[in-house]
């Protein structure tokens, strides 16, 4: 069984009261378009890309496909870039990390995936994703088409609702992601073989009162009785907003952007 990770409340009050305000990323995202059909018709939907500071002629870069919560739904193609989008525009991140950031914004009363996250049951995988999830992968597929993205250092991570996309989208394209960053969300465990071999670090606050905190100990749960190693840090005394100690721990990032998909294929 993985060693579980506990932060005690005093560290992350502590990082909290030392985290600078956030500014504004409006200037440093710009605004894109992607189609995707619903019922037939075409639906158009935004989103907001990041691009690195700085692009060499080239070079390649990693790429962030970041899903949000329930609480930044909408059209107006802003509301969405509270937490990592806003950090990852800092100017001490762009430079240690220089990436493409994808935000989608799923739109008002939809979700990444069906499912209730307010019942202990996560309902089965379905068939085919909704088409906000969609949307999201087309905006991923344009990224990689259109600019200086490195395919093999692509990786998913999402917060609440977002953290129940990420383990749905990993479910359906388990080839496409280096690695998997899900927050304080759940999947299907009947899916877990599926992205076993996928490098994945899970965060949840034990006091989440949202989002159980047994719905990430599950999938853990699936992805180890599948072979799987992942990391799983459950953060003692910490509710819903289990993002913020996650994302802003220097080690998180590191970690994910030292992933890149030909060696997680090697140890396969």
């Amino acid at each position: 069984m993985q060693a579980r990770w506990w932060w005690p409340l005093g560290i992350v009050l502590v990082m909290a009261a030392c985290m600078p305000a956030s500014g504004s990323p409006t200037d440093a995202y710009v605004e894109r378009t992607v189609s995707v059909p619903e019922a037939g018709t075409p639906v158009e939907f935004r989103y907001r890309l990041l691009r690195p500071a700085a692009v060499e002629s080239g070079r390649t870069y990693p790429v962030i496909l970041f899903l949000h919560g329930a609480g930044e739904r909408g059209s107006d193609n802003k509301a969405q870039l509270p937490y990592l989008p806003t950090w990852m525009a800092e100017e001490e991140q762009r430079t240690r990390h220089p990436c493409f950031v994808i935000a989608p914004q799923c739109r008002a009363e939809r979700k990444w995936v069906d499912a209730d996250w307010s019942k202990p049951e996560i309902p089965p995988h379905k068939p085919e994703p909704t088409v906000d999830l969609s949307a999201a992968v087309a905006a991923l597929d344009a990224v990689l088409r259109d600019e200086p993205a490195d395919p093999a250092r692509v990786y998913l991570t999402g917060i609440s609702m977002g953290g129940f996309g990420t383990w749905d989208l990993a479910a359906r394209m388990p080839d496409r992601f280096a690695a998997l960053l899900p927050i304080c969300g759940g999947g299907d465990v009947a899916t877990a073989a599926r992205m076993a071999t996928i490098p994945t670090w899970c965060f949840h606050g034990e006091r989440d009162e949202l989002v159980r905190v047994q719905v990430s100990r599950d999938m853990i749960g699936a992805l180890e009785a599948a072979g799987g190693t992942p990391r799983y840090s459950e953060l003692k005394g910490v509710g819903h907003d289990s993002w913020t100690p996650a994302y802003r721990d220097p080690a998180t990032l590191d970690w994910l952007f030292r992933q890149r998909l030909e060696e997680r294929k090697r140890a396969e």
